[in-house]
């Protein structure tokens, strides 16, 4: 059984995915708080659902692209056969994830998307840069920036982990925090090798809608 917030069809805002029809399972529970949380309401709203009616939900959709997300979805240890299940399926499966706790059991098959908290979060002494070292080709890293102080941060992370020969770097700004043309043209000045995005659902419907 899993704690469920809601499970929905939209498209996918972020990530390498973006623009592309999605099916999301979003689960209950976050162990982090970060100052700029935009699911609150995942920190406690959910009902129990058997892994098997989840995956009925899903196939409703008739949709290849699945992304599990929170909260924080690896608290919820049936998760990870949730996930194995999707994969065996034939599901491209992602998984969202703060990064705090460790990725070492989740599927191969997985696309791991792993959002490091920055400074302005407030949860930095959080991460768990083992992570960084569990790195696949096809897993993200994700860095959501709000300052200066943020880039530069994240900047030293990408270097001294060299996660840009390892996998997708992505950039996004707090939104509603930091202009989007100001990061844009921080990334352009210094030459990094990272994918800028924007939460492409937020400027699709209104930034508090819920199941999109």
């Amino acid at each position: 059984m899993l704690k469920v917030n809601e499970i929905f069809f939209s498209i996918q805002g972020e990530s390498t995915r973006m623009g592309l029809p999605c099916v999301f399972v979003r689960l209950t529970e976050c162990n982090l708080r970060c100052t700029y949380c935009d699911t609150e309401y995942a920190f406690y709203e959910g009902e129990e659902r058997s892994l098997d009616s989840i995956i009925e939900e899903v196939r409703s959709y008739d949709c290849d692209l699945v992304e599990i997300t929170g909260g924080e979805p690896l608290l919820q240890e049936p998760v990870y056969e949730l996930m194995t299940r999707l994969c065996d399926l034939g599901y491209e499966v992602l998984l969202e994830t703060s990064g705090s706790i460790l990725c070492d059991k989740v599927d191969r098959r997985v696309r791991k998307i792993i959002d490091m908290k920055t400074p302005s979060s407030g949860m930095l002494k959080r991460n768990d840069y083992r992570n960084l070292e569990l790195l696949a080709p096809t897993d993200e890293v994700k860095f959501v920036i709000g300052s200066r102080l943020d880039y530069d941060w994240s900047k030293t992370v990408i270097a001294e982990h060299r996660l840009t020969e390892k996998c997708v770097v992505l950039m996004s700004v707090v939104f509603g925090e930091l202009h989007p043309q100001t990061l844009a043209e921080w990334i352009l000045a210094d030459r990094l090798r990272v994918r800028f995005q924007l939460q492409m659902h937020k400027y699709i419907w209104a930034p508090e809608t819920r199941g999109v």
